[in-house]
């Protein structure tokens, strides 16, 4: 149930980031957000404690700020995937996977 809860506050999360900036992602409609989402969690479950393990070292040296770059590839990753979801550069991937971050991280906690 986590994970679903997490999926649906990480569409809503594309989904109003799409609307708001949409010199940042856009995403084609509801379903490409929700696939965007899908992937994006699966990408994260998987691929990015691989990333994270393997520049540990650069991690450490910039005192974490280096995971704003694996997230922001591995956003730019899941724009690559799933058809209808845009991300507009590497600048955007990292902005906006900063902003998904703190709008899902909101509406989970707001979510019982």
């Amino acid at each position: 149930m986590p994970f679903v809860v997490r999926m649906g506050a990480n569409a809503i999360a594309i989904l109003l980031i799409a609307y708001l900036l949409p010199q940042v992602m856009s995403a084609e409609g509801a379903m490409a957000a929700l696939g965007a989402a899908f992937v994006l969690g699966l990408v994260n479950a998987v691929i990015r404690p691989i990333f994270i393990l393997l520049t540990l070292p650069v991690t450490v040296l910039t005192l974490g700020i280096f995971l704003l770059v694996i997230n922001g590839m591995l956003l730019l990753l899941v724009a690559g995937i799933v058809p209808g979801f845009h991300v507009n550069g590497f600048f955007g991937a990292v902005a906006g996977s900063v902003l998904i971050s703190v709008i899902s991280g909101i509406l989970t906690r707001v979510v019982p």
